[in-house]
């Protein structure tokens, strides 16, 4: 197995192939859709970490997803969503744990010297790093806001 994780997609691609598991192919299926686009419009092979870029990119859309589906009652698309956002944590690196996050946010707004919500993209853009792929970027937003209001 190779360490590129575009060659890992790949991989499970066939492995789903071969097991019939036609709800995971179609969703690796776009997951190597998405880095192929990008890699297209920029002329570029992505590296991982590029390619986290892109998966964390869609793991948002489908949160979005899963909140405009529960407002409109709509379960059975929530189920999809949320079906296709285990899949896709499977590609990405192990998620943060609150604890973790709220370490890593204390931290920031340490070595930012943030002072004030004002501050907030300093703190922002030493996390966005370190968090891509492992942490959703609006609840951390969210702690960002609550530890400088503090």
């Amino acid at each position: 197995m190779t360490d590129l994780l575009t060659d890992r997609l790949k991989e499970e691609m066939k492995a789903a192939m071969k097991g019939g598991d036609k709800a995971r192919l179609a969703v690796i299926r776009l997951m190597l859709a998405a880095v192929k686009q990008v890699e297209v419009d920029e002329r570029i092979t992505l590296d991982n970490e590029r390619t986290i870029m892109v998966l964390d990119k869609m793991l948002k859309q489908r949160r979005e997803s899963i909140r405009q589906f529960t407002d409109g009652n709509r379960m059975d698309l929530v189920a999809i969503e949320e079906a296709e956002i285990t899949v896709i944590q499977d590609f990405l690196p192990q998620a943060l744990t609150d604890v973790e996050v709220d370490a890593m946010v204390s931290a920031a707004v340490a070595e930012s010297g943030a002072q004030s919500v004002k501050d907030m993209g300093k703190v922002m853009a030493l996390l966005k790093t370190q968090m891509q792929g492992r942490a959703d970027m609006s609840v951390v937003s969210n702690k960002i806001k609550a530890a400088l209001a503090e």
